[in-house]
């Protein structure tokens, strides 16, 4: 999977559908959902608010942006 830079070029996506990762939230969307950015990609988890860190699990991934759910909250093992 491949998504366009600002400059036009593509390049692979840094995220899978199904995989997990571990992020930081960096900011709130319009919507209210968290925003991580792993790469510069970014993923938007919803339950989430900045400063979280958490698992999460991306559910979608389209040409802009992922969409994840948690996984691990904060502080949990």
């Amino acid at each position: 999977m491949s998504y366009r830079r600002s400059g036009g070029s593509f390049f692979e996506k840094p995220v899978e559908e199904g995989k997990e990762y571990d992020v930081e939230i960096t900011d709130t969307s319009r919507r209210g959902e968290g925003v991580a950015k792993i790469e510069r990609f970014i993923v938007f988890v919803p339950g989430t608010k900045q400063g979280d860190k958490v698992k999460i699990k991306v559910t979608r991934v389209t040409p802009r942006y992922a969409t994840a759910v948690v996984v691990n909250p904060q502080g949990e093992q």
